[in-house]
């Protein structure tokens, strides 16, 4: 039995904690026993001791993407840590980037491997910091537009260094036979309706204003319409609030969409969401991945998004979507407009994009590339 720790500095569940319970959940418990590391009690936690196993809360304040390493390692913090890894008997670490400038001084007084998982776009190695990223014994990317924005041009490691690993989906949970009309008829939604459906927490870049925008311009069009939006600020950020305070009253204020456009909150149940949707519009400015496009094409249900990042990587265009310049208010308009009025595009643009899931981003196949990378590392550790 192999004991990994996950450290997380994230306590809410946005895609990379999503990722982290679908991963360790999907990991052979005869194999692996998985524990998870965080500095406070929240969403993740709840889940991971229901469904996966132990959870260590040691408060720390995450890294802002200006550390010095030589000072972090220095933090108190590294000593508990370094406890923590040698009585749990921890064989292997992995670490986000919040948590990784304490957790790999950690691992090495431990003498463990470490992996670390570039979930975001936006961590790019100050030049102090590029010796420290380069020491890591193992990092993986997310999408290819993660590991080109973290690289930098020209790139201040070689690029076959960084794998990508795709997020896995787990296509029992998210498949086409799904009832939509159990949330219809929650929400109060005619069954007939044409329904729009975007999902992604409340952070500006997510695009929550650009979509509004569509939908009204999609309403004008096709007043029977109606529009969903799922997901909540989880990360409790003061600016995502005010942000989501701001799109909540707009949409009340607005004559065309305070009937017709419903914020419906975080739902544990999100694929009864694709289920319901006939479309699903990813509006984001950037995307380092777009995991609610997969969750969505999982469930057989067509794509609108943006073509900036990780969605590039993963729609096709015209084959399982349509991908759109981001603020493109037109054009994602007119995009959701032909899947609306074409029954059989979106039937299949829908099994297409459940085929290409099933293909090359499942959660068997992250998995079993992850559990190659373990194995290695593992392996070398032991020499």
């Amino acid at each position: 039995m192999k004991r990994i720790l996950f450290a997380s500095w994230y306590t809410g569940l946005g895609g990379g904690e999503t990722d982290l319970l679908t991963l360790a959940g999907s990991l052979d418990a005869g194999d692996y026993e998985c524990h998870l590391l965080l500095p406070r009690d929240g969403q993740l936690s709840e889940i991971w001791r229901e469904r996966v196993g132990p959870v260590h809360i040691i408060p720390f304040r995450g890294a802002t993407t200006f550390f010095v390493p030589p000072l972090w390692a220095r933090f108190p913090v590294v000593k508990r840590f370094a406890k923590l890894l040698q009585r749990e008997r921890i064989d292997l670490a992995h670490s986000d980037y919040h948590s990784l400038p304490m957790i790999a001084p950690a691992a090495r007084i431990a003498g463990l491997p470490l992996i670390f998982t570039l979930w975001g776009w936006w961590f790019k190695p100050k030049p102090w910091q590029r010796n420290f990223f380069r020491d890591i014994p193992k990092t993986v990317a997310r999408s290819m537009a993660i590991r080109g924005g973290y690289l930098g041009e020209p790139p201040f490691m070689p690029r076959e260094n960084l794998p990508v690993v795709y997020p896995g989906i787990d296509t029992e949970r998210f498949h086409p036979d799904l009832d939509g009309n159990r949330l219809r008829d929650e929400l109060d939604i005619p069954r007939d309706a044409p329904l729009v459906a975007m999902v992604a927490r409340f952070q500006r870049v997510k695009g929550h204003h650009a979509f509004q925008s569509v939908a009204e311009a999609i309403a004008r069009q096709e007043p029977a319409a109606r529009f969903i939006v799922a997901g909540d600020n989880v990360f409790g950020v003061a600016a995502d609030e005010r942000y989501r305070d701001q799109m909540l009253q707009a949409a009340k204020r607005n004559n065309i969409l305070c009937d017709r456009l419903q914020y419906i909150g975080f739902r544990d149940d999100v694929e009864n969401v694709y289920a319901a949707a006939d479309v699903v519009v990813c509006a984001s400015e950037f995307e380092s991945l777009g995991k609610a496009n997969l969750e969505a094409m999982a469930c057989g249900a067509p794509i609108v998004s943006t073509n900036r990042g990780g969605p590039a990587e993963t729609v096709r265009q015209g084959e399982t979507g349509f991908l759109i310049d981001p603020g493109d208010i037109v054009g994602f308009s007119q995009a959701a407009m032909r899947l609306l009025g074409d029954d059989r595009l979106r039937e299949n643009m829908g099994r297409a994009g459940r085929a290409q899931v099933c293909a090359r981003f499942s959660i068997e196949a992250a998995t079993e590339a992850y559990g190659r990378i373990f194995e290695d590392l593992l392996r070398l550790n032991s020499r």
